[in-house]
């Protein structure tokens, strides 16, 4: 097990070197506020859902298995295969709705942030009982606090939804994780619009959550889909499926333009060809940026590449920061920080067998892409090397610095012209990058990133 491990970290060492990122600028960041939601920060269903909704994550815990005891079954991180299972010290089912983990966030200029929750548990088949919902946050740089102002559920009462949902009879029809994998979150006017991974759709609900549109994706003119789309089925006996974005893989991050007339919504991993294999060019696998324009309903037929740094890195997040540059999280699949790595032999519960090594925020600029549609790297900030001289860091900070060492890592957002907001999604009760033991908690800092935002 130990030489398939260094075998790997040897392959990884090997594919971040086919992309090079000294051609990149590293941009300093500095920690200016650093806020705190503790992980079992839970909200009871509306009082006119299904009583079954009162308790989340029946279907987690074991899988195939419906559990109904609550906090029966202790959780364990494992996100990849590289890791050994540690205990989160959490246990489902929950006691009420997870306001966790964060998968997108829009600045309301105001203090507060549109923050939306992911699909609940990781997969459409363990999240039937986990409610969609977004949030307005409002952290306390001073306290280190983070304020629920309001949490909102989505709901479908008008049927815009085209297939079965998980409370298909029922008369507000809440909608579940097992329906939709909300991944970001942007308010265009009256409306706000979804990105999301199962189909991928975009869905488009009104400011109280009642959906108004469902749309399909479509890139150079067809329509792709995930193997958990509603149309996908598996054969009769054992032979190919089609589909052309991977589990997983749909819309991860999506921005908005300034003007609020278009969407950039953002797959998470390469689409997959008629061949099989990843869109690739010239040796670099990368992933599209649509667009979409929002008063049409429809998608333009343009889009843009953004390559990856190596091949097997994922995205997190992606907002507009001016008419032509934004933000993106670009990461690897490994939490932990290198202080408490394991030293040698198998994977163990009590260390990081592959600590986080690849968390960062590249900013980009549609503006200059090149002949074949790439987007420019403009240069990035590096979140496992952040600078805390005020001594800032509520957890995690070490010698003047602070590390965001976490599997995912999927908020970020422009504050002002000289600051960012980032956020871990800590896919509670699964992932334990900040501490052993201890289900992570989701986090926001506030980066001072003057070069960055400035660069071109």
């Amino acid at each position: 097990m130990r030489t398939h491990l260094l075998l790997r970290a040897s392959v990884a060492a090997l594919l971040l070197a086919a992309f090079p990122a000294s051609a990149q600028t590293k941009f300093p960041a500095t920690l200016e506020g650093h806020a705190v939601l503790p992980a079992l920060t839970l909200v009871p269903a509306p009082a006119d859902a299904p009583q079954e909704l009162q308790i989340s994550g029946r279907y987690a815990g074991s899988p195939g298995q419906r559990v109904d005891a609550p906090e029966s079954v202790q959780a364990f991180s494992a996100l990849s295969d590289k890791a050994a299972p540690r205990p989160t010290g959490l246990s489902l089912p929950l006691k009420g709705q997870p306001v966790q983990g964060l998968s997108g966030i829009k600045n309301l200029k105001d203090g507060s942030y549109l923050a939306v929750t992911d699909n609940g548990f990781g997969s459409k088949a363990n999240s039937p009982d986990a409610m969609l919902t977004f949030h307005v946050l409002k952290p306390d740089w001073k306290s280190g606090a983070v304020e629920r102002v309001s949490t909102t559920f989505l709901h479908d009462p008008d049927r815009k939804v085209p297939f079965r949902i998980v409370n298909e009879n029922t008369p507000k029809r809440y909608l579940t994780g097992s329906d939709f994998d909300l991944e970001s979150i942007q308010p265009i006017g009256d409306a706000l619009w979804f990105g999301e991974e199962f189909g991928p759709f975009l869905i488009k609900t009104d400011c109280n959550g009642k959906v108004l549109q469902v749309v399909e994706t479509k890139v150079d003119g067809k329509v792709i889909r995930s193997p958990d789309h509603p149309s996908v089925v598996m054969p009769g006996a054992p032979g190919p499926v089609k589909f052309e974005v991977r589990r997983s893989k749909g819309f991860e991050g999506m921005a908005a333009s300034p003007d609020g007339k278009f969407l950039y919504p953002l797959l998470e991993g390469p689409l997959v060809t008629e061949s099989g294999e990843l869109e690739a060019k010239g040796g670099k696998r990368f992933l599209r940026i649509l667009e979409f324009d929002t008063a049409k309903g429809e998608y333009t037929g343009k889009s843009y590449k953004y390559a990856l740094d190596a091949p097997t890195n994922s995205i997190g997040d992606f907002n507009m920061i001016d008419a032509t540059s934004g933000l993106i999280i670009e990461r690897d699949d490994t939490e932990g920080d290198a202080v408490q790595a394991c030293t040698a032999g198998a994977p163990k519960p009590d260390c990081f067998n592959v600590p986080a090594r690849f968390k960062r925020i590249y900013k980009v600029d549609l503006g200059q892409a090149d002949a074949d549609g790439f987007v420019k790297k403009v240069g990035y900030i590096d979140l496992m090397d952040i600078q805390d001289p005020k001594k800032l860091a509520r957890q995690g900070g070490k010698d003047g610095k602070l590390t965001f060492p976490f599997f995912t890592i999927e908020n970020v957002d422009l504050v002002d012209a000289e600051h960012i907001i980032v956020g871990n999604d800590n896919n509670l009760p699964f992932s334990s990058g900040r501490a052993l033991g201890k289900s992570d908690d989701n986090e926001l800092i506030l980066l001072k990133v003057i070069d960055l935002l400035k660069a071109k």
